[in-house]
Formats: C-alpha cells, sequence, structure tokens
C-alpha cells in the first residue's frame, strides 16, 4: 500500500469522523452518527494494519512486531465488547472518564517509546536496516528534531494529566471516591511547585541529548497535578470535567500525531479535543460556571446551602399522585440520575402514552447536565421510544412552567433547586435550574430525603406545591400504571 493511498483513506476516515459528530446533535440523526463513527474507525484501523503488512523495510511505512500488534487489538477487542454487554446506563459517566484514561496512558507510553527510538536511532547511525519511525527520524535534521521533541514532551505532559486525573473522575463519579473536593495542605501551591518542576525538566530534555528519564519524571510529577487538580474538584462539576479530559486526551492524541507524523492521529485528536472544549465551555454556561474556576476549585464542597432551609416535606402516595395527574391537563416530566439508576425509562415511557391517549398534554424537560453526562437522559429516553418531538431542551421549556398543571421530578435534585435563584450564598447560586417550583403543582419522586450529587439541600421539597413521593422511581411509576388505566 502506498502512502498516497493510505493518506487517502486516512482522509475518507477523517470525513466520516466529523459526519460522526456532527449527526450526534440530532436525537434522530444520533444512531447514523455512530455508524459513521464506527466505519470511520473500522477504516482506520485495518488501512494501518494494511500499510504494515504489506510493505517493503524500506518503506517509511514498515512497523515490527505486527503479531504483538495483532495480539493486543485481539486482546482489547474483547475487553471492549465484555465491558460494552456489561456496562448499565448509568455507569456511563464514569465509563467515558475510564476510557479517557486510556487515551491518557496510551500518549504518555507513545512519547515515552518514541524517546528510545531517538535515543537508539543516534547509536545506531544512518543505518540502512532501519525503517519505520526509525526511519523518518534519520531523515530529520536538527530543526525537525527540536520540533519532535516539543511535540512529544507535551504530549507526555497532557496525557500523564489525562490519565490520572480521568482515574480519580472514574472513582468519583462510581462513588469509590468522595464527591466533595479534597483541599490538600497548601492548596495550588504544589500545583505551581510540580508545573515548574515539569518545566525544568522539560527545558533539560530539550536542550539535552538523552530524555527517557526525564520524560518518566515528567510524565510523574504530570500525572499528581492531574490528581490533586481533580481531587480539589467538587460532584457536581464532574461533568464538566469529564468533558474537559475528553479535551485533554483528544490534544494529547493529536500532539502524538505529530510525532508520529500520523495525519488521521492529527485530524482525529483535534476534533476530540475541540469539540471536548465546546462541550465543557456550554455546560459551564449552562452550569453560570467559570471554566478556570471549576478546575481549581469547583463547589459543592461544604455540603450545605448557606440559606437554611425551613419547613418540613410533606409526602404523598400513589393514590394522592395518580389523582393530580388525573386532574391535570399539562404535564411536564423531569428526568434526572435517579430515574437512570432505577432503570424507570420504560415505565415512564408507558406512563406517558396512556397520558397523551387521554389528551392531555406531556413534555419532557432536560437540563444540560442532567445525569452527570449531557445527553445522558435524552439517549434513556430515546432508548424506551419516548418521542423525540416532546423531548426539549432547558431553553426551550422553562418558561412555560407557570402554565403548567403539574410538574413531575423523576430522580432529579441539583437541576430543579431554587436555591440558584433565591439564595445569593448557595454554592449553586447562579446556576440556570428548571424553575419547577412555578407549576401549580410539584411531584417529587425520590428514594429518601437525602440530598443531590452537589451535598446541598434542596429548598424546592419543602415548598408549599410541593409533594414528595417517596421509593424506588421504578416501583413508583409502576404502581402509577396500576391507578391509570
Amino acid at each position: 500500500m502506498s502512502e498516497g493511498l493510505l493518506a487517502s483513506i486516512y482522509i475518507a476516515a477523517s470525513v466520516l469522523f466529523i459526519l460522526s459528530l456532527g449527526g450526534l446533535s440530532n436525537q434522530e440523526k444520533a444512531k447514523r452518527a455512530i455508524w459513521y463513527g464506527m466505519a470511520g474507525m473500522a477504516i482506520a484501523v485495518i488501512s494501518t494494519l494494511g500499510s504494515i503488512a504489506f510493505v517493503s523495510e524500506d518503506s517509511l511505512l514498515g512497523i515490527q512486531n505486527i503479531e504483538i500488534i495483532g495480539a493486543a487489538l485481539l486482546v482489547g477487542s474483547v475487553i471492549g465488547i465484555i465491558v460494552a454487554q456489561r456496562v448499565e446506563m448509568t455507569g456511563m459517566p464514569q465509563l467515558v472518564a475510564a476510557l479517557h484514561s486510556f487515551v491518557g496512558l496510551a500518549a504518555v507510553f507513545t512519547g515515552i517509546n518514541a524517546q528510545i527510538v531517538v535515543e537508539s536511532v543516534h547509536v545506531l547511525g544512518n543505518n540502512q536496516e532501519l525503517f519505520g519511525f526509525a526511519k523518518k527520524i534519520v531523515s530529520k535534521d536538527a530543526v525537525e528534531l527540536s520540533i519532535l521533541k516539543i511535540e512529544v514532551l507535551l504530549g507526555v505532559f497532557i496525557g500523564a494529566i489525562t490519565f490520572t486525573g480521568s482515574v480519580i473522575a472514574f472513582g468519583k463519579l462510581a462513588g469509590r471516591i468522595t464527591s466533595k473536593p479534597f483541599k490538600f495542605p497548601g492548596g495550588h501551591i504544589w500545583n505551581i511547585l510540580l508545573l515548574i518542576g515539569c518545566i525544568v525538566l522539560g527545558y533539560l530534555y530539550f536542550v539535552g541529548d538523552q530524555g527517557v528519564d526525564l520524560l518518566v519524571y515528567v510524565s510523574i510529577l504530570a500525572g499528581i497535578i492531574g490528581i490533586l487538580l481533580i481531587m480539589g474538584i467538587g460532584g457536581a462539576d464532574m461533568p464538566v470535567v469529564v468533558s474537559m479530559l475528553n479535551s485533554y486526551s483528544g490534544w494529547a492524541a493529536a500532539a502524538i500525531g505529530f510525532t508520529l507524523s500520523n495525519d488521521l492521529l492529527i485530524v482525529t485528536g483535534a476534533l476530540v479535543g475541540s469539540s471536548g472544549a465546546i462541550l465543557s465551555y456550554i455546560m459551564c454556561r449552562a452550569m453560570n460556571r467559570n471554566f478556570v474556576s471549576v478546575i481549581l476549585g469547583g463547589f459543592g464542597g461544604s455540603g450545605e446551602a448557606i440559606q437554611s432551609v425551613g419547613g418540613e416535606q410533606i409526602a404523598i402516595d400513589a393514590d394522592g399522585v395518580a389523582t393530580l395527574i388525573t386532574d391535570a391537563d399539562s404535564i411536564i416530566i423531569v428526568p434526572g440520575y435517579g430515574m437512570a439508576v432505577a432503570q424507570a425509562q420504560g415505565p415512564i415511557s408507558e406512563l406517558t402514552q396512556r397520558l397523551v391517549a387521554q389528551g392531555k398534554t406531556v413534555r419532557f424537560a432536560i437540563h444540560p447536565v442532567a445525569g452527570r453526562l449531557p445527553g445522558h437522559m435524552n439517549v434513556l429516553l430515546a432508548e424506551a421510544k419516548v418521542p423525540y418531538d416532546i423531548v426539549l431542551e432547558m431553553d426551550e421549556i422553562n418558561e412555560d412552567f407557570p402554565s403548567t398543571d403539574l410538574a413531575i421530578i423523576i430522580g432529579s435534585n441539583d437541576i430543579v433547586n431554587p436555591a440558584a435563584q433565591e439564595d445569593p450564598n448557595s454554592p449553586i447560586a447562579g446556576m440556570p435550574v428548571l424553575e419547577v417550583w412555578k407549576a401549580n403543582q410539584v411531584i417529587v419522586s425520590k428514594r429518601g430525603q437525602g440530598t443531590g450529587y452537589s451535598g446541598i439541600e434542596n429548598s424546592l421539597f419543602f415548598k408549599e406545591n410541593t409533594r414528595m413521593f417517596f421509593g424506588d422511581a421504578k416501583d413508583s411509576v409502576n404502581k402509577l400504571l396500576t391507578l391509570i388505566s
């Protein structure tokens, strides 16, 4: 396979990746977009393996140890299939974080391996037996080698932060690490010192002839930075963190793409990096958060709102909820992470169908960060066959709550907390929320009286027009199905 043909195939794969990203912005096109992405990746992998298997040793595309690469692909594919079959939708946020960590670790290993090859070439000299990446190194002049060092250093630095940061994010999302921000003694002074250490080591690597050890030290210091940064961020900011780490993994891949002179890796990394950065910005805007403040601190650490919440929560049983639903003409349902945990989307979809058949207006309101991952609720509702046209984003439906008879909250907490507007001292003050309390009546389906993921008390639960429907969301909705024909 010629380099020209391989470049053409890579362009085709890049186009498929772009179509995939573009299609994910629309629920109706999302399934087709996924197939575009899968096709693009299949073409990329097969063409790369083909270039390895069918070139001569004097070609720049030649790569050794094809057997090891094939074995690694096989093992990785089997593990991927097993994980995909076992993971629940509630585990998607932490799965995404875990996959980001793999990209970061791959960038670190690739960068260090590139430096090992560079040093080996310097020892062997311009030997005709060299091929593949080593052959490219021989052909580079001093300026190109300097640029290569910068690419390797950036790839290792960003990759190490991505790896450890994603591991911590995984732990927080999975509940294995406390979601509250953990501040190390000294605060950001340690991060500054570690960054200075990375800069010094990076300079020594850039000006010296030997660099494998220095790159390892940089990766260790950068990895510690990743740990300190993400540990200091509260659980309520985790959606932004996951998106940010997604962006980091893309830029790390792009940097390594430059190192390996792999055009497809550069394009793909840039797509992932830029889309992750844009998504982080969108979510920060949706949460009224400054991106820098999120990375440097987070919120939700105190576990309590500054303003005390008075009153009591008024419980209601299934019969009472069924009566309120029967009397309502317009209903807005707000799904949250609790719906995902209980896997209640199926019964909710059936309830929606029955209510629509009765002539009631039923719609769903989706907050941009509902479910700890953008689009999480949309995917669950689409899986349950809820029509796309009644699933609306916050900006599209928020002004309709005052004219709504009944708002039903299924497992949501922070995204419907009035404290964001009513308490200027609250940690979530200014965060855009779904204004469900403006509806005539509010039903909250919730397991118990605990706080949300941010650890902040929700004053919605104590309002006069709110009734608490305690219990597992799926069981609660199934009870309603027996009462509503």
